[in-house]
């Protein structure tokens, strides 16, 4: 192996800097409404426990190969896979994994920002009082006369990834590190501040009840589901092979403990994901609501709610606001990594290569667009019926090719192809420690997100 490298692009002040960034990068849109509705369907309590173990299991040993590979390779994705390869006299082919993290990253970026300029849009909306008063039939209309309005669409599609563009372009300590040092606190106060309005609400001990006791009949009544449903949430909601955390990785000081980090993310993950579902639940039964997933409760049913509650203005756009942080410090590292390509491979300006991939990515994010109106198609996919052309698309092909393929690829190549040298020297474990990464790197990891793979592809 070669002599450790040094980053080209800087490093972060501290590992704090680095847990605050990886956290924003791992908490995202579906980690604010998606775990806590997972964990209600699919036993409570019950399941937490079970996400608890595979998060454990499976997400922090890849997180830490994924951490440990950036860290030694301390380039882009692309780059730092492609050096670690040749050190070992591995073949090239082994770069393919930088590929797929870039590629995969780039392609969620471009649909994710489309998603993420929903929330700039309702955060005016419920800042104006356009959401008091109303009733299922008027959020209902708003919500579809919003997402079948390309130009509106498009508006707030630029202005969050010009956000996003302004903050990467800036660099590492200036732009990445400056960022998270506000907006993580903030969307953490702001989670607090809306968990304890939950806790003045009639229905408080319902919708706790909901999220955490232990529901055995739905929990025994598939269980093969269950624990596919554990095994996807841990792997997806920590950021895994999409590029951004090995990226991240790379400027990671040598002085900070990976096991540590990638521990400390982990837990701060969880711990959001977790006061989203004890602020949304307790609202949603409160006002007579049924819980419904993913878009039909955040931009349908929880605006009935803050247009009845008193002082429902300033909490629906406390929401909506909240929301916007965790898709911003989600996205800015889904950039990063084709910026650091670009200023490496390509002699660009930091400033030109976010402009760049921005506007690339921006580009890609108007098929997602037209997806909500003029270019809608359908297709069925392991037996589920997808509506929404561009924008179904690239999720099937992101979600459960890409970024799993490279999960499994990364967890191989740290724990099978890296000399153990090198990896007990970055991991800096003691023995049993050691043994058990390697253990789980090696066996359990790839073993358990080929089965995602396989489940998310309808093949098992």
């Amino acid at each position: 192996m070669a002599a450790k490298r040094t980053s080209l692009h800087g490093e972060w002040s501290s590992r704090w800097a680095f847990i605050l960034a990886a956290t924003g990068s791992a908490v995202g849109l579906g980690n604010i409404w998606r775990f806590p509705f997972i964990a209600g369907e699919n036993g409570g309590g019950a399941f937490v426990l079970l996400y608890l173990l595979c998060v454990l299991v499976v997400g922090v040993p890849i997180l830490m190969a994924e951490i440990l590979l950036g860290r030694r390779g301390r380039r882009s994705p692309l780059n730092a896979m492609r050096a670690l390869a040749a050190d070992g006299g591995h073949a090239r082919a082994w770069q393919a994994v930088g590929w797929m993290g870039m590629v995969a990253g780039f392609v969620i970026l471009s649909y994710y920002s489309v998603i993420a300029g929903w929330t700039l849009a309702y955060g005016l909306r419920a800042a104006c009082g356009v959401f008091e008063g109303v009733q299922s039939q008027d959020t209902a209309r708003i919500f579809a006369d919003f997402t079948s309005d390309p130009e509106k669409l498009l508006a707030w599609h630029t202005i969050f990834m010009a956000m996003n563009i302004v903050v990467v372009s800036r660099g590492v300590r200036s732009g990445l590190e400056r960022a998270v040092r506000y907006l993580m606190p903030a969307l953490f106060l702001l989670l607090i501040l809306l968990a304890g309005y939950a806790m003045s609400t009639e229905k408080f001990d319902e919708g706790i009840a909901y999220l955490f006791v232990p529901h055995m009949d739905r929990f025994t009544g598939d269980f093969g589901s269950v624990f596919l449903n554990a095994l996807g949430q841990a792997f997806f909601s920590l950021s895994l092979g999409m590029g951004a955390m090995m990226v991240y990785g790379s400027y990671l000081p040598e002085r900070a403990s990976i096991p540590a980090c990638a521990l400390s993310v982990a837990f701060a993950d969880t711990l959001v994901a977790v006061l989203a579902g004890i602020a949304i639940f307790p609202v949603i039964f409160s006002y007579g609501m049924q819980p419904s997933g993913g878009a039909g409760l955040i931009f349908i049913s929880l605006p009935i709610a803050f247009g009845q509650m008193p002082g429902g203005e300033v909490l629906g756009t406390l929401f909506f606001l909240l929301l916007m942080f965790a898709a911003w410090t989600s996205s800015i590292s889904l950039l990063e990594p084709a910026v650091s390509w670009l200023v490496e491979n390509v002699g660009m300006s930091r400033i030109r290569a976010a402009a760049s991939a921005g506007a690339a990515a921006w580009l890609l994010g108007l098929l997602t667009v037209m997806s909500f109106s003029h270019w809608a198609f359908s297709f069925r996919f392991a037996g589920v019926q997808k509506n929404r052309g561009f924008f179904d698309l690239f999720d099937v092909v992101a979600a459960n090719f890409l970024l799993p393929a490279g999960g499994v690829l990364i967890a191989l190549f740290a724990a099978w192809l890296m000399p153990a040298r090198i990896t007990r020297e970055e991991l800096n474990l003691d023995r049993v420690g050691y043994a058990m990464w390697r253990i789980a790197t090696r066996y359990l990891a790839p073993i358990g997100v080929l089965v995602i793979m396989l489940h998310g592809t309808g093949l098992i």
